[in-house]
């Protein structure tokens, strides 16, 4: 049994000390996660407090089918993307999503020279379908082992695969398509 399995079998039973050892284990994962989706740092700060709340509140729910890694990702992936189909349903016309979605935050894990490059490959990502979102910012952005990433999306590496190999072509006829004289290099 792993520490993080015996840290969730105490938060199940309430240890408080247990779950403040799992908060500072996860919690960074966590918001990362959820600021590649949201692109929000009051959001991703929101939902970070969401899931760790789920996490406290179901522990005892764990069967351990999964690692307690796999768990949270999928709490966390599951919790941005309701708030972004939340969003969607909030907002009425084109000009209101493309306003409410302009990018504003600064991602913990991209050097502050990249911040310009980064922000407009995130509004391009916004752009991918969910689960080609999912499985590109697992992948590529939290850096996550395809196969843990085919676990928290509760499907097969193979699809994973696919789903990556989609998300770039997608990403890449779009990036041209904004900067066809390939003023996005360095």
């Amino acid at each position: 049994m792993t520490i993080e399995t015996q840290l969730l079998k105490k938060v199940a039973q309430g240890n408080r000390k247990a779950f403040r050892q799992l908060y500072l284990l996860y919690k960074d994962k966590v918001y990362n996660t959820a600021i590649g989706y949201l692109q929000n740092i009051e959001e991703a700060e929101e939902i970070t407090q969401d899931v760790f709340l789920t996490i406290y509140e179901k522990a005892e729910t764990f069967r351990a089918k999964s690692k307690v890694s796999t768990w949270i990702y999928r709490i966390t992936v599951n919790k941005a993307l309701n708030l972004l189909q939340k969003r969607k349903r909030q907002l009425f016309s084109r000009t209101e999503i493309q306003e409410f979605h302009s990018i504003d935050f600064n991602h913990p894990g991209i050097l502050l020279e990249n911040q310009e490059k980064a922000t407009l490959l995130f509004s391009v990502i916004n752009k991918l379908p969910d689960n080609q979102k999912t499985a590109f910012i697992l992948s590529y952005v939290e850096g996550l082992p395809r196969q843990e990433v085919a676990a928290i999306m509760q499907t097969t590496l193979k699809s994973v695969e696919s789903l990556l190999q989609r998300s770039k072509k997608t990403l890449k006829k779009k990036l041209i398509s904004m900067y066809p004289e390939g003023k996005l290099k360095k």
